[in-house]
């Protein structure tokens, strides 16, 4: 019996696209809870704060690669330098509407980046990543 609660973070300066987003997770019933940040480096700062209660952790993040400040890209190049531990029980997906091929490669290429979805999100298609993603990863 599972006692630890299923988080995503989503991570998107878009207050529309966090409120449909987190509509379509809470909908899906695929996690338990949802953190939301409007900023790469609330991100990082929600996870750095508690990287000592793994219970409070995400375990699959959703990215946004278009932010101002630090953009999707920028989050991942810190994103990498925090705790093995970490790195290994979390995943990441970058969620976004780009449509700019060099943004999508570079995103497809990054070894911390699972699967590339555009917005909006669907439930299946997010159901479909998490069953490939950590079905593989056990």
């Amino acid at each position: 019996m599972q006692t630890r609660t299923e988080k995503v973070m989503l991570i998107d300066d878009n207050d529309i696209d966090l409120k449909i987003n987190s509509k379509v997770i809470a909908l899906s019933k695929l996690f338990d809870d949802i953190i939301i940040c409007r900023s790469g480096a609330e991100g990082l700062s929600y996870i750095k704060k508690h990287i000592n209660h793994p219970n409070l952790l995400p375990q699959f993040i959703l990215l946004d690669i278009q932010m101002p400040e630090m953009d999707g890209f920028e989050f991942l190049e810190l994103y990498k330098n925090l705790p093995l531990s970490f790195l290994n029980s979390c995943k990441l997906a970058i969620l976004s509407s780009t449509l700019d091929f060099g943004d999508i490669k570079k995103a497809e290429a990054n070894p911390y980046v699972v699967r590339l979805l555009k917005k909006p999100l669907y439930p299946n298609e997010l159901e479909e990543v998490l069953k490939a993603t950590f079905n593989s990863a056990h």
